[in-house]
C-alpha cells in the first residue's frame, strides 16, 4: 500500500492557494489544540479522518481537495479537509512543522523538536524514494502516535511489492533526501486521455479551440529555489505544485476556466519538450517561451489574418461573452496585431473593440452593450464578404498604421467624457482644416479607491501643458503630431515651443466647407452615397462636424429618456434636432447646454441665453428621417461652452418636452436586433427558452410589418438551430444580423423602406 505522496507534497503555501490563509491557520490551531482527526487509510489509498465534533472526511487518491467528501456544511475546501491533510502529514512524519507565516504565503518552523523532517524536505524525500513506503498508523491524539526512526536506521531494501512499515518506524528515506531538492519532472507527461479524465471533455474541447488559434506561453521549469513548474499564459498563470498530479494544479483564472487553462499549460510543456528532443530536463533553461498551435502554413498573409479573426468571432458567437476563456483577450490582441501588420486596419479596429467589450463585461462595466457586441461580430463577416469588391475601403489596406504629421494646426471642437468605476477618459476632437477631416485625441486616467471625478473636475487636469478645459477650446499648433489609421491623433510637447496652445477665437467660422456645414441636408445627401456602416471605414471622428446655426426655435427635456432636445435651423433653412443624452459623469452638462442654446425672445426656452448662437459642433447624422446633431460644444457670442466639462450638479429645472413615438418599422427591426444580440450574448450553444421565444416572436412581428426578407432570415436561424445545431446556425445568425442592422440604418436615414438591401450593397455583404 503506497504512501499518499500527493498529500505529503502539499506545503502550507499550496494549501493557502487551494483554500485561504484563515482556513489553514484554523486547521493548524485545531491540530495543536487536540481537535485534530483520527486518521485511517484504506486499502485503495483513501485517507479518512474522524473529527471530535463527529465530522467524517475522506480524501480519495486522484481527486482535488474541493471535490473530495466531507460531512460538514461547507462548500469547497473546508478546514476539515485542510486539517486532515496536516494530520496525515504529521502522522507520516513528513509535515506538521510548517506553519503559515504572517503574509499567508510562506512557512515558518514550529520547532517541535521531534526530529521529523520539515514539510518541504519530507515531501521531496518521499517523492524521490525508490520504493513505496509504509502506510501510516491511525492516530487519535494531536501528538505523533509514533516516533521517527533513528538517523542510523537503514533504509528498506527495494521490494517487488509494497509492504507495510512498522507502526513505530516511518520510512527512514523521508529524512534522508537533501532539502529543497526539486523533483525532476514535466507536466508534459500527461497525455490527452489523462487531461480528459482529470479536467473533463468540455474543458479539453475549449482548450483545443484556443490551441487551434495558437497562443504563446512562458515556461518556468523546477529549480532548487523554485521547485514548482509553471506556465505564464497570456492572461493567467498555471502552476503544478504536486509532481505527477493534475488534480492540484493551481491557476489565478476563475474556477469555471481552470480545466481549459491547465490543459493549455500542459500542451505548452509538451511543445517545449518536443522542441528540445534529445536534451535532458536538467540541462533545460529555467525559462522558455514557446508558441503553441496556430496555423503552420500561410498563404496570403492578409487573408490568413482575417480568417483567424473570423474564427475568433465565430467562437464568441457560439459560446457567448459569458463563456469567453481567460486566454481569449490575448487571442484577440494577437489577431489585432496580425490584422494591423497586414494593413487590415478596419477589421483590426473591430477586433480591438470586441476585446474592450469582453473586458468591460468581465469587469461589470457599463461600457458593455450586448447590441454593440453583436454588431461587431457581424461587422467582421460583412467586411470579409465585401473585401473582394472594395478591399481599400472595406479593409483599410492602403491606410498607413501611423502617419507622422509635419507642422500642423488643429482647431478644437469640444470634448466628450467617459469612463468606468476604475477609470476616466477624455476624447478631445479637433478639426484638421488643411486635410478637411476631424481627428480625436484620447486620454485615459486610472482611478484609485474613493476617486470619482466629474467632467468638470477633470477639466483642470493638464494635457500638453494646458488644462483640459483650455485644450478643448483652443488652437493647437504642433510639430510633434501623428495620426493613426482610425484618425486618432497623438501630440507630444517635444522641445520648447514645438507645440503651442492658444484660445480658439473665431476659428470655427473659418473652417473649410467639408467641416463647417451650412446646408446639412445637402451634406447628408452626399454622405448617403456611402456604403453601409458595417463596411464603412472605421474612423473615430467620421461624423464630427460644425453646423452653423441661423436660429434656435425650441428647447425641451425628455425626463423618461433623460435627453435634452433643441430644434435649430441652419442657414439653408433645414431643421436640425440637437439631441444630447444625460452623462452621469458630467451632471451639469445638460444645464450648460440648455443655457448656451437658451432662447430669450417670445418667451420660449429657458430665458437664460448666453447671447447669439453661432455654431454647434457634434456628430451629425440622420435618425428616423430627421437630421440629428449630438453636440460636443456650442459657440456663442460670449465664447465656447463644452457641456461635458461644465460645472453644476444637474439640478436646474428644464422645460419638459413630449417624447416622440417610434414608428412600427423601427420598433420591429429594433426588437429583432435585440433578440439577435441576446443570442450572441448568451452564445448559440447556450440559448435560454426566453431568448428562443423572443426570436420566434420577432419573426412574427417582422412578417406582420411587411419586412418579409428580414422575417425569413430570422426564421431560418430558428430552423437551423432546431435541426442542424448551433455550429450550422452561425452563418444564419450573421445573415440576419447584417440584414437587419443595415435595414435599420437605411430606415433611420430616411431611405425608402424595402425588404432587401440596395443592390450595390447587397452584393458586397450577401451570404457566400
Amino acid at each position: 500500500m503506497t504512501v499518499r505522496t500527493d498529500l505529503l507534497a502539499l506545503t502550507p503555501r499550496t494549501l493557502v492557494s487551494l483554500a485561504n490563509k484563515g482556513l489553514v491557520k484554523r486547521a493548524e490551531k485545531d491540530l495543536t489544540a487536540g481537535s485534530g482527526p483520527l486518521v485511517t487509510v484504506t486499502a485503495d489509498g483513501t485517507v479518512r479522518g474522524h473529527f471530535p465534533d463527529g465530522t467524517e472526511t475522506a480524501l480519495p487518491p486522484g481527486r482535488s481537495l474541493d471535490t473530495t467528501d466531507c460531512a460538514c456544511a461547507a462548500t469547497g475546501v473546508c478546514r476539515h479537509r485542510i486539517g486532515l491533510v496536516l494530520a496525515y502529514q504529521r502522522d507520516t512524519g513528513a509535515g506538521a512543522d510548517a506553519g503559515v507565516d504572517g503574509d499567508g504565503d510562506g512557512v515558518e518552523n514550529a520547532g517541535q523538536g521531534d526530529g521529523s523532517a520539515s514539510g518541504a524536505e519530507g515531501a521531496a524525500a518521499a517523492l524521490g524514494a525508490p520504493t513505496p513506503v509504509g502506510t501510516p498508523t491511525p492516530a487519535s491524539k494531536p501528538a505523533p502516535a509514533s516516533k521517527p526512526a533513528p538517523a542510523t536506521s537503514p533504509a528498506p531494501a527495494p521490494a517487488p511489492a509494497p509492504a507495510p512499515a512498522p507502526a513505530t518506524s516511518p520510512a527512514p528515506a523521508l529524512a534522508q533526501a537533501p532539502p529543497n531538492t526539486p523533483t525532476v519532472w514535466s507536466p508534459a507527461e500527461f497525455d490527452d486521455d489523462a487531461l480528459a479524465a482529470a479536467l473533463g471533455r468540455p474543458a479539453l474541447v475549449a482548450a483545443r479551440r484556443t490551441r487551434d488559434r495558437g497562443y504563446v506561453a512562458r515556461l518556468h521549469r523546477p529549480t532548487p529555489d523554485d521547485p514548482e513548474p509553471r506556465v505564464e499564459l497570456p492572461t493567467c498563470t498555471v502552476r503544478f505544485p504536486v509532481p505527477h498530479e493534475l488534480a492540484y494544479a493551481l491557476t489565478d483564472a476563475s474556477a469555471a476556466l481552470r480545466g481549459e487553462v491547465v490543459a493549455l499549460a500542459v500542451w505548452a510543456f509538451r511543445a517545449a519538450d518536443e522542441a528540445r528532443t534529445g536534451q535532458a530536463h536538467a540541462d533545460a533553461p529555467p525559462v522558455t517561451e514557446v508558441s503553441v498551435g496556430g496555423r503552420t502554413e500561410t498563404t496570403e498573409r492578409a487573408d490568413d489574418a482575417l480568417r483567424t479573426a473570423l474564427a475568433l468571432a465565430d467562437d464568441l458567437l457560439l459560446e457567448g461573452v459569458q463563456q469567453a476563456g481567460p486566454v481569449f483577450a490575448g487571442s484577440l490582441a494577437r489577431a489585432r496585431e496580425s490584422l494591423t501588420a497586414a494593413s487590415l486596419h478596419w477589421p483590426a479596429g473591430a477586433v480591438a473593440e470586441l476585446r474592450e467589450q469582453i473586458d468591460a463585461y468581465a469587469a461589470r462595466g457599463t461600457h458593455y452593450e450586448a447590441e454593440r457586441f453583436a454588431v461587431l461580430l457581424a461587422e467582421l463577416h460583412a467586411r470579409h464578404r465585401a473585401a473582394a469588391h472594395d478591399p481599400v475601403g472595406v479593409l483599410g489596406t492602403k491606410e498607413a498604421p501611423e502617419t507622422p504629421l509635419r507642422r500642423v494646426r488643429l482647431v478644437a471642437l469640444g470634448c466628450r467624457i467617459g469612463g468606468t468605476a476604475a477609470d476616466r477618459s477624455a476624447e478631445t476632437y479637433f478639426a484638421h482644416a488643411e486635410a478637411g477631416i476631424a481627428l480625436v485625441l484620447r486620454k485615459r486616467w486610472d482611478l484609485t479607491e474613493g476617486q470619482s471625478p466629474t467632467g468638470h473636475e477633470l477639466s483642470a487636469r493638464r494635457l500638453l501643458g494646458s488644462p483640459l478645459r483650455s485644450l478643448a477650446t483652443a488652437n493647437v499648433v504642433s510639430e510633434h503630431t501623428s495620426r493613426a489609421a482610425d484618425r486618432t491623433v497623438a501630440i507630444s510637447r517635444g522641445r520648447i515651443a514645438a507645440t503651442s496652445v492658444t484660445p480658439l477665437g473665431s476659428a470655427w467660422r473659418d473652417l473649410p466647407g467639408s467641416l463647417l456645414i451650412r446646408d446639412t441636408a445637402a451634406h447628408l445627401r452626399a454622405a448617403g452615397e456611402r456604403p453601409p456602416r458595417l463596411i464603412r471605414p472605421r474612423v473615430a471622428a467620421d461624423s464630427v462636424r460644425v453646423v452653423e446655426v441661423a436660429t434656435v426655435e425650441s428647447i425641451g427635456y425628455d425626463p423618461a429618456a433623460q435627453r435634452l432636445e433643441a430644434v435649430v435651423r441652419d442657414p439653408a433653412g433645414n431643421e436640425v434636432l440637437v439631441s444630447a443624452a444625460y452623462n452621469p459623469l458630467s451632471p451639469g452638462g445638460l444645464d450648460a447646454l440648455a443655457a448656451a442654446l437658451g432662447v430669450e425672445d417670445e418667451g420660449q426656452g429657458q430665458g437664460q441665453g448666453q447671447g447669439q448662437v453661432y455654431c454647434i459642433s457634434g456628430m451629425l447624422h440622420r435618425a428616423h428621417g430627421r437630421i440629428v446633431l449630438d453636440p460636443l460644444a456650442v459657440l456663442t457670442s460670449q465664447g465656447v461652452t463644452v457641456p461635458d466639462l461644465a460645472p453644476g450638479t444637474g439640478d436646474t429645472t428644464l422645460t419638459t418636452s413630449t417624447p416622440r413615438r417610434s414608428d412600427p418599422i423601427t420598433t420591429a427591426l429594433t426588437s429583432a436586433l435585440t433578440a439577435l444580440a441576446q443570442a450572441a450574448h448568451q452564445g448559440l450553444r447556450h440559448l435560454t427558452a426566453p431568448t428562443r421565444t423572443h426570436l420566434t416572436e420577432s419573426t412574427t412581428t417582422l412578417q406582420r410589418t411587411g419586412l418579409h426578407t428580414a422575417a425569413h432570415l430570422v426564421r431560418t436561424l430558428n430552423t437551423t438551430l432546431d435541426h442542424e445545431g448551433a455550429t450550422a446556425a452561425v452563418s444564419a445568425w450573421v445573415d440576419a444580423q447584417i440584414h437587419l442592422t443595415t435595414s435599420l440604418e437605411l430606415h433611420a436615414e430616411g431611405a425608402e423602406e424595402t425588404t432587401r438591401l440596395p443592390s450595390t450593397d447587397a452584393a458586397q455583404v450577401a451570404p457566400g
